[in-house]
């Protein structure tokens, strides 16, 4: 008989309830993990839209860290961990046979794609195998194409928690954006993965980090986080004339790279084209969920524009992360804000939507308080 425990259930109705379950049995090409902690990621608002929906109750969460407990004896040559390590988890399970997981970028295997009906964690429904896909709960099963991460020793699984927003911004900016010195980068958007993206220019060596957020109390106190994270310039979109305010502070040139991570409305990605100068690059990160009016392609012709859209992260982008986690490195430690209970959390995901705790940046749920 497995070990009982606790799981935070998201249900048709946009509620969470907890519940309890067992742990399954162990087989050779599986394991489980104890879960230590997990983020809570902008995309589980929209998983906890819809996925109950489509496919029924669902344990969400996808930024997990813990604790390897079990591990299986066809897995554990493949995964390379042992019981015991601390590791952080990608949400992603490829196929590992395709030509996008052959060639590395396992992200965009079919696979990984939960439209597509494949397993994911933390958008996987519990009528799919052991149920079990998602890190709010006090355990994991681990399948047998879960990539892992271990995490450096020292590091509190709290901040490991970073690793994939992090992860995003060093993806965007610097492993796709082409980041670098003497450059201006402009980032739309001060949540998780705008400020993820500060980190990742400064990292770099940009010359002139510039962000965007609206006028309102939340996004101003980030864009005074996104200078503590260094930031060299801020623009409160409504109080600011955003393109007047970019030329001004580039000398007419505009942005090298042009970052976009806001979310919901789509003037961000009309902005975006924008304010990149001739021969720029425009990054699109933010998922709109609605189709962009009047966009005007020619603006990109005229201007010799690279735009790219990004999905996620690559392993690389984890491991920098991990490793810039390690270091606190521009303080990145100080946008985790905010930790809460299995209980509390339909609470954390309706923070991400203005309607709870205030200040949260990036937010975690222990499922062992």
């Amino acid at each position: 008989m497995g070990l009982s425990f606790k799981a935070a259930v998201a249900l048709q109705d946009s509620r969470i309830d907890i519940r309890n379950f067992e742990t399954p049995e162990p087989q050779p090409n599986a394991g489980l993990l104890k879960v230590a902690i997990t983020g809570v990621c902008g995309s589980d608002w929209m998983f906890f839209q819809d996925l109950p929906k489509m496919k029924g109750p669902t344990i969400l969460g996808h930024e997990t860290v813990g604790y390897v407990q079990e591990v299986g004896a066809i897995a554990g040559p493949k995964w390379g961990v042992k019981e015991g390590d601390l590791v952080a988890l990608e949400e992603y399970l490829p196929c590992g046979h395709c030509d996008f997981c052959r060639s590395g970028d396992f992200r965009l295997c079919n696979a990984t794609d939960w439209r597509l009906g494949g397993p994911r964690y933390g958008a996987t429904g519990l009528s799919v195998g052991s149920g079990l896909w998602g890190g709010f709960a006090q355990y994991q099963e681990l399948h047998m194409n879960t990539v892992f991460h271990k995490v450096p020793q020292g590091v509190d699984p709290k901040y490991a928690a970073l690793a994939l927003p992090m992860s995003n911004g060093i993806e965007w900016t610097y492993l796709q954006g082409g980041a670098g010195p003497g450059q201006t980068v402009l980032i739309q958007g001060p949540g998780q993965q705008g400020l993820s993206c500060v980190i990742a220019a400064r990292e770099a060596g940009v010359a002139n980090i510039i962000v965007t957020g609206l006028n309102n109390p939340t996004d101003l106190k980030r864009l005074a986080l996104a200078k503590r994270l260094g930031a060299h310039h801020t623009v409160a979109i409504g109080e600011q004339d955003l393109l007047e305010t970019v030329a001004d502070i580039t000398g007419g040139q505009m942005a090298d790279l042009v970052i976009d991570c806001a979310s919901g409305g789509t003037a961000s990605v009309v902005s975006a084209l924008q304010l990149a100068r001739k021969k720029g690059t425009v990054i699109l990160g933010g998922i709109k969920r609605q189709k962009v009016p009047m966009f005007d392609s020619d603006m990109i012709i005229a201007k010799f524009l690279n735009v790219k859209g990004m999905r996620g992260h690559s392993y690389e982008s984890v491991e920098l992360a991990l490793q810039l986690i390690a270091g606190n490195r521009h303080n990145v430690k100080e946008m985790s804000t905010h930790t809460f209970g299995l209980d509390q959390t339909e609470y954390a995901l309706r923070t991400l939507v203005g309607e709870g705790a205030s200040d949260a940046i990036h937010m975690t749920i222990d499922p062992w308080l």
